[in-house]
């Protein structure tokens, strides 16, 4: 990686094109950007879809909603309801982190356009769930039973992200790759009615600063405007003019994507690239980066509206929530180039100025002799809605020991820990909110080694749990009673919560 001072010599010398700085939150963090053509402006509903499911990765824009509808629980004992057993590549089945699936109630004249078994045409209240695969493979499922609805779709790289459906409830699907098996990486557009592709965006990319063009952060369709929003792993950050055609009666589906690509270099931060999915707010988009840095930019005037210093690596996706018509942030970073043990930082962010309100932070190891695997925070928090308004809950990853972790539920205004919950095995998978017709609120935490357990979120008591086999590094999705999660064991699970 060049010196941010030769990156920014080269954007220089380059002829017609736009290059701002931009003086940030901090004075001596500054951004150099560069769009490589200018999109147009964006502004997201406040309501991401209008389509019951999960249909991005934590279910909306601003990250926060990984369940959908209510579930009413008896005795807490999750059971598995079924099972499917996927292929396997060079990184194995089932899925890895991020790896959460989509799970769409298909409108019933969109249904009727696409090729999914006539059985499940015809089935009430038909709920597909869709899950990437770490074997390459896209896979269509029966959220009641988990029979397959219709072939899978063949990627042919490892998918370490989480698919995207379009949120107008439109048969058209995003895909990011994880893994280069085949010589070259990006992301895809399928078509749901044929499940053909059409299109595939390189992440190898000669305007990027990175050579490194993975995908796993899950995109957000913008439905006003038929855009698509995403980050790669390249380091720049994608606003994608779809225009979709979509003739229902004729059972077609077309599009004709121009991408526009925005890069960028930190003062002090050299590694950029973007793992999270970006969470936005209005015409605000969110996310930080492998160096740790965050940053605002805005999505109407298509300049940088703030920007943190880097801090260690931060991949787990940025969560929103506003208070007062204001945006805060919620975020954690890993423990990842502190060496054997350092701190994972939690913090809550005032969106529109990228003030600090509050940080905390927490030992966590990353490396035992010379095995290092990363520590701290890689699974999504949740913010808490309901009977835990006051709540945002975060789960930390080798605390106490390599091995273990712990979950805590802090005070959204002070940051002040209410309780904790150690766990014996950490867990890379997010927790997932789901909460009853009274608005008693439950978490679903997956583990390193497999076991589900349903935690009380007023108290952090386990209350029940299940164990399936295999380290579960997925995040779950939920739909009614019915949860969702892949392992690494090459099953996907789908897990009733009684």
């Amino acid at each position: 990686m060049k010196s941010i001072r030769s990156s920014i010599s080269l954007i220089l010398s380059l002829a017609a094109v736009m290059f701002l700085a931009v003086p940030t939150a901090f004075a001596e963090n500054l951004i150099q950007y560069r769009w490589d053509k200018l999109p147009g402006p964006q502004h997201f509903p406040d309501a991401y879809s209008k389509i019951p499911g999960v249909l991005t990765f934590r279910g909306n824009a601003s990250r926060t909603a990984p369940s959908f509808g209510t579930v009413q629980m008896a005795d807490f004992q999750p059971k598995i309801a079924w099972s499917k057993t996927t292929r396997s590549s060079s990184w194995g089945g089932g899925a890895g982190w991020t790896g959460q699936p989509a799970i769409v109630r298909w409108p019933p004249d969109v249904l009727r356009t696409m090729n999914v078994k006539g059985k499940f045409r015809a089935k009430p209240d038909f709920t597909e769930v869709i899950y990437g695969s770490l074997d390459g493979y896209v896979y269509f499922l029966d959220l009641e039973t988990g029979e397959e609805t219709r072939p899978p779709i063949r990627v042919g790289n490892p998918i370490k992200g989480s698919v995207s459906v379009d949120s107008r409830g439109y048969p058209l699907l995003y895909v990011g790759e994880g893994i280069p098996e085949n010589g070259s990486i990006g992301f895809n557009l399928y078509s749901l009615i044929d499940q053909k592709r059409l299109y595939r965006q390189q992440g190898i990319d000669s305007f990027a600063r990175r050579g490194w063009g993975a995908f796993d952060g899950s995109a957000l369709f913008n439905r006003t405007d038929d855009t698509l929003l995403v980050g790669g792993e390249n380091g720049m950050l994608y606003v994608v003019e779809l225009n979709t055609i979509y003739d229902k009666a004729k059972g077609t589906i077309r599009v004709d994507p121009k991408p526009r690509k925005y890069r960028y270099a930190i003062a002090g931060n050299a590694r950029a690239g973007i793992e999270n999915s970006v969470a936005v707010y209005g015409n605000a988009a969110y996310f930080a980066d492998n160096g740790g840095s965050l940053q605002a930019v805005d999505l109407k005037t298509h300049a940088p509206i703030w920007s943190l210093p880097a801090t260690d690596d931060t991949d787990a996706t940025l969560v929103i929530e506003e208070e007062n018509g204001v945006p805060y942030l919620y975020t954690g970073t890993e423990v990842d180039k502190q060496g054997k043990k350092g701190k994972a930082l939690l913090r809550k962010i005032n969106g529109r100025t990228g003030a600090v309100v509050w940080s905390v932070s927490y030992d966590c190891y990353s490396q035992i002799g010379d095995h290092p695997v990363n520590g701290g925070l890689l699974a999504t928090p949740v913010v808490g809605k309901g009977e835990i308004a006051d709540l945002a809950v975060f789960t930390l990853a080798r605390y106490g020991s390599f091995d273990g972790g712990v979950m805590v539920a802090l005070d959204k205004r002070t940051g002040k820990e209410r309780w904790r919950l150690p766990m014996g095995r950490y867990a890379w998978s997010s927790p997932v909110d789901v909460y009853d017709s009274q608005g008693h609120a439950y978490l679903v935490q997956a583990d390193s080694v497999g076991t589900i357990a349903v935690i009380d979120a007023e108290n952090g008591k386990v209350k029940g749990s299940v164990r399936t086999g295999a380290n579960i590094e997925a995040s779950p999705a939920a739909f009614g009673d019915m949860l969702v999660v892949a392992s690494r064991g090459g099953k996907i699970f789908g897990i009733r919560l009684t």
